[in-house]
């Protein structure tokens, strides 16, 4: 164990790739609250997606070559995996409005995407922690309120719904709407994936 210690570097790929989707989050937000000029916008959100991404491969490329990991290969995996997921979801959320032409976002969708920001800064200060076990109260703590911000996101998408199939006359503008309201709400969803990983990190290893 003297001749092979712990590879700690990978807690500055996890903290970077956090502060990555926090970037995209807040970038999602401010392109719904102003919302207009979108190709350049939905550009720069791709790209943002992509330094995901390049963060993630390049985790899973050290973890590869490294013979002893600061945690367990596949709660490292599944923690990276989860993170990068939701970035994808929020890329793919803007990408629909695009595609689908809408004209402006619904005010629930605005609603969704400030509590999705809330869950990633959470999000963000549990993988923050991870780096030190002495952290384990702070990050279970900020687990539970991710969970919160879930059931939070999950009344909204409900409401948006039942609202939608009680007011929208045109079936193409439920469907999209309908699509693009679970697409955050997934985003939510991975979230709290990624805190349920987190836990059961600080669990094993606190």
């Amino acid at each position: 164990m003297r001749f092979f210690p712990k590879e700690e570097k990978f807690f500055d790929h996890f903290e970077e790739l956090a502060d990555k989707i926090e970037e995209g989050g807040k970038y999602f937000l401010d392109m719904l609250q102003n919302y207009d000029s979108l190709e350049p916008k939905i550009s720069k959100l791709k790209e943002i997606e992509h330094e995901a991404d390049v963060i993630t491969h390049r985790t899973y490329e050290k973890m590869h070559k490294t013979f002893l990991t600061p945690l367990d290969r596949e709660d490292i995996y599944a923690l990276v995996n989860k993170m990068d997921s939701i970035m994808d979801m929020i890329e793919a959320s803007a990408v629909r409005m695009v595609l689908y032409r809408v004209k402006q976002p619904m005010p629930e969708s605005i609603q969704q995407a400030r509590i999705l920001n809330k869950a990633i800064a959470k999000v963000k200060l549990i993988v923050h922690g991870l780096r030190d076990m002495k952290n384990a109260a702070m990050i279970l703590d900020a687990c539970v309120e991710v969970n919160t911000y879930e059931n939070e996101g999950d009344v909204i998408l409900r409401n948006t719904i039942a609202k939608l199939f009680q007011e929208e006359k045109d079936p193409i503008e439920l469907i999209k709407w309908k699509e693009i309201s679970e697409l955050i709400e997934e985003a939510l969803d991975v979230c709290e994936d990624v805190s349920n990983i987190a836990e059961g990190i600080v669990l094993k290893n606190g």
